[in-house]
């Protein structure tokens, strides 16, 4: 059986936040037993680039699974909606087309602190962490799907 492949998508934005985020999920996939050369870290300009990452990662059939780790935050105009809209219905398209797992761990919060407590290294409530726990736990469920005979 082939070693679990992952990708991880960090965008740039807000690098305080993803990078607390990207540590939380290295850590998980490191706990489940993935070595460092499992995964592979690309780098986005900010989330609004993710699913055209995402989808490109997904259709080169190297992955297993793809985690989103990213942060938008409210400000004053619109643009947080159409940001936060728009990556949530490009990767779900996008996993829904390749039929790869894509785990969205993409923060939209209200205010700084939200996203600093969301994103902090050790918590529990460390949402890079909580993507790659549903990225590995998408992964089996498809694999014991796709072996039932």
């Amino acid at each position: 059986m082939k070693p679990i492949r992952i990708a991880i998508l960090t965008s740039q934005f807000n690098q305080e936040i993803t990078n607390g985020l990207l540590s939380g999920a290295l850590k998980t996939l490191e706990k489940a037993s993935l070595a460092r050369d499992q995964i592979q870290v690309f780098p986005a300009p900010g989330a609004y680039e993710i699913p055209l990452l995402a989808q490109e990662v997904a259709q080169s059939e190297k992955f297993d699974g793809v985690i989103a780790l990213g942060c938008v935050i409210k400000g004053e105009t619109a643009h947080f909606e159409y940001i936060s809209d728009a990556v949530a219905h490009g990767l779900m398209a996008t996993m829904l087309k390749t039929s790869v797992p894509i785990s969205l761990g993409i923060l939209t919060t209200y205010t700084w602190q939200q996203a600093v407590e969301r994103s902090q290294e050790d918590s529990v409530e460390n949402k890079g962490r909580e993507a790659a726990l549903a990225c590995l736990q998408l992964i089996q469920s498809l694999k014991e799907i796709r072996t039932i005979s």
